[in-house]
């Protein structure tokens, strides 16, 4: 790759290195230069800008980007689009991280230009967080360095995979010696359901018995005979020895420990131990009594991993010392809280607001709504593609003949909001659905319920492009060099968006904010066709017949 300060005049075709404002608005930086781009900048009176312009066996961003993420994906992880050279990475399944400290920080050490981060080894997250993330720094990468990258991220050692939760049956057993209070019994026994639910768990079984090995091991035996696994032991006094009550205990059900002590604190007198029982093998964990408090200890660290199926050995044990200093900590779940996390609100949560109320005047007396596409409602392949991508909730905003337009919607995950006022146009409906949105939403997909054959991957690609804080807090679909819809806007315009009027929507917005408008190329012109005559049907009729054709 070549890159640098050239004239004006040399730089068509090649990669804007840097954003220039030109013409009226602002030419982002990835963007490749056009003719009339350039005559724009030229204009301006700019001499020379700054570009990258590639060579043979160069890689570019996206494509890059691309490979070593589907290099490193294993199972329960979604790869999203790429987009200015990342891809981000996400959990599937709730469930336990699994990937090798090492070979991630070999991969990073292949080329200052790769960088890939990754939640830590082991980490518990819900489905739909984000848990990696790759990033390309320069405009592209050599070839023979993102084989190399594919061919060290290939190995099982290195694949980044979800362990889901499974649905896991518990048992418990409680031990009481003579000043045991009831009230603290009822409390650890909380604090296990609380947390097995979390993992999808049900405690199955829960026993109270004498603070004596015979009565632990005939419990957990009794336990282990019903199918139950795991089998959480809390004792009513601290582990401190093999010897001590609970190993005996489990020794005398047949069992064995196999490692006693965690190097994680709060949760160091934690005992792993096994019970092999009607062909499986039962976990069976002498749990620490900081575990009364659902408050986060190492405990947690083990149940989780159990919950998930993985081998939970000594070693495995041993490798928790680094970061196993962990008091109370903000970086992973809170069983108590039932909050989401930093890491978990990493993945954008953004809506889809279907405009579906429109009068259809240029085709009257027909509802273009309703008119079929090879069997199909017009309005119901639009909202089955919004369905189909990664935005939640969708909200379709009716007006003229509702009844209709939610019977040809019928069975569909989503929200109906009636607008009264849709004779006073687009921007009434428009204002009706954002006033809709649930408050946290950090963007919206605003989509047109007359274009049947935007799919969607082009939804899912305006998402991965969204970044408000990079300056993509509008991101606009291109195809053809002209400009389309849907168009995802960042929650910080809802409030302008509420005071749009007329028919016209809120594209004069765009035009106000050009600084922060990303432009994002799709394939096909499908969001440029929409269905406002009877021509125009015709071309998407037969346009979704080529797509049969292919398929």
């Amino acid at each position: 790759m070549r890159f640098g300060l050239v004239p004006v005049g040399e730089a068509e075709g090649a990669i804007l290195a840097h954003s220039v404002a030109a013409g009226g608005t602002t030419l982002k930086k990835g963007r490749q230069l056009s003719a009339q781009d350039l005559a724009a900048i030229a204009a301006a009176g700019i001499g020379q800008v700054m570009i990258a312009r590639l060579e043979p066996g160069d890689v570019p961003e996206d494509a890059a980007a691309e490979r070593v993420a589907r290099a490193i994906g294993g199972p329960a992880v979604r790869i999203a689009e790429a987009f200015t050279g990342r891809v981000n990475l996400f959990a599937e399944a709730a469930g336990i991280l699994t990937l090798d400290r090492t070979a991630l920080i070999a991969l990073n050490g292949l080329d200052e230009g790769l960088t890939v981060a990754t939640l830590e080894p082991y980490a518990r997250v819900a489905a739909g967080q984000m848990v990696a993330t790759v990033k390309i720094i320069p405009f592209s990468l050599a070839e023979d360095l993102i084989a190399r990258a594919e061919a060290l991220a290939r190995s099982e050692r290195l694949r980044l995979a979800v362990a889901p939760f499974m649905a896991k049956r518990a048992g418990l057993v409680l031990t009481r010696l003579p000043q045991s209070k009831p009230n603290v019994l009822k409390k650890r026994e909380k604090a296990m359901r609380v947390r097995l639910a979390a993992l999808g768990a049900t405690l199955e079984r829960v026993e109270t018995v004498p603070h004596e090995a015979g009565e632990i091991g005939r419990a957990i035996a009794g336990q282990s005979a019903e199918g139950l696994d795991p089998i959480l032991v809390f004792g009513a006094s601290a582990i401190v020895d093999r010897g001590d009550v609970v190993p005996a205990g489990l020794v005398a059900a047949g069992g064995e420990v196999a490692h006693l002590g965690l190097p994680v604190d709060p949760g160091n007198l934690l005992m792993l131990g096994r019970l092999e029982g009607q062909g499986a093998v039962r976990s069976v964990i002498g749990v620490p009594s900081c575990a009364s408090s659902v408050k986060e200890n190492g405990f947690d660290w083990v149940l989780e991993r159990v919950c998930a199926g993985l081998e939970v050995d000594r070693a495995a044990i041993v490798a928790m010392a680094p970061g196993g200093l962990l008091m109370e900590i903000e970086s992973r779940p809170q069983p108590r809280s039932g909050r989401a996390t930093n890491a978990e609100r990493a993945h954008p949560r953004i809506a889809a607001l279907v405009l579906a109320a429109g009068r259809s005047t240029r085709m009257a007396p027909r509802n273009k709504l309703l008119e079929e596409v090879a069997g199909v409602p017009v309005v119901r392949r639009a909202v089955e593609a919004v369905i189909a991508s990664q935005a939640r909730p969708v909200v379709v905003v009716t007006g003229h003949e509702v009844d209709r337009v939610r019977a040809a919607l019928a069975g569909l995950e989503v929200r109906f909001i009636h607008n009264e006022a849709f004779a006073d146009g687009l921007s009434t409906s428009l204002a009706k659905g954002i006033a809709s949105l649930p408050p946290d939403s950090e963007g919206a997909l605003v989509v047109l319920g007359d274009m049947p054959v935007v799919e969607a991957g082009h939804l899912d690609r305006l998402i991965a492009a969204f970044a408000p804080e990079d300056g993509r807090a509008i991101c606009v679909p291109v195809a053809a060099g002209r400009r389309g819809n849907p168009v995802l806007w960042a929650a910080r315009y809802f409030s302008a968006m509420l005071d749009v009027e007329g028919d016209t929507g809120a594209r004069h917005l765009i035009g106000a904010h050009a600084d922060m408008v990303a432009e994002v190329e799709v394939d096909g012109e499908a969001v440029l066709s929409d269905v406002d005559t009877a021509a125009a049907l015709a071309e998407v009729r037969a346009h979704w017949a080529a797509r049969q054709g292919r398929d």
